[in-house]
């Protein structure tokens, strides 16, 4: 736990005015995954998108029930900002544990199933899942084992989404074939 420490004292003397607050806007982009559930319901009602949002929202089901109702409860790690106050908090205490950090499992997971659908998409989605997953250790309230803890939660989950619609699809065409 000291590396991780160590970390987060180094991103704390990165701390400015200007940067602060562009990192404070970005962690709030992935508050509640909230953005993530946007971009999954504006392709889910798009035709052709659908698929996308489907995956979309199937992975977030999927890291909201692993990461945030049984892992954060599992393993009930405190955040760092409540263990040494020396370290900024620039945003209102989180009332929810540490790990896994929900703001990466959720733009992780969006991203990587937008990026399996379409790349161009799926790059820029990713560019924000990860700075997203960056400000939440430079403000303070998450270690760097929660962001990979965050990210390892969101590849499974978004693989998994990713199988199931395949199947689905593949089931539904078969269908339609064998009606045919």
């Amino acid at each position: 736990m000291q590396w991780e420490f160590s970390f987060l004292y180094a991103l704390q003397e990165l701390h400015n005015p200007i940067l602060d607050k562009i990192m404070i806007f970005i962690t709030e982009l992935g508050d509640g995954g909230l953005f993530w559930i946007g971009i999954g319901i504006v392709c889910l009602v798009m035709k052709k998108h659908r698929r996308m949002g489907l995956q979309v929202l199937l992975s977030m089901l999927c890291t909201f029930i692993v990461g945030n109702l049984i892992l954060k409860n599992l393993f009930a790690r405190q955040r760092p900002c409540a263990i040494d106050p020396s370290i900024e908090l620039l945003i209102p205490y989180p009332s929810k544990f540490s790990f896994p950090s929900g703001h990466t499992m959720n733009g992780i997971t969006a991203a990587m199933a937008l990026f399996f659908i379409n790349k161009s998409i799926g790059i820029p989605a990713l560019m924000i899942a990860v700075l997203i997953a960056f400000s939440r250790m430079y403000i303070g309230v998450h270690y760097p084992t929660d962001v990979l803890g965050g990210i390892a939660v969101a590849v499974v989950a978004s693989t998994v989404a990713i199988v199931v619609v395949r199947f689905w699809k593949e089931k539904l065409w078969q269908k339609q074939k064998n009606k045919n």
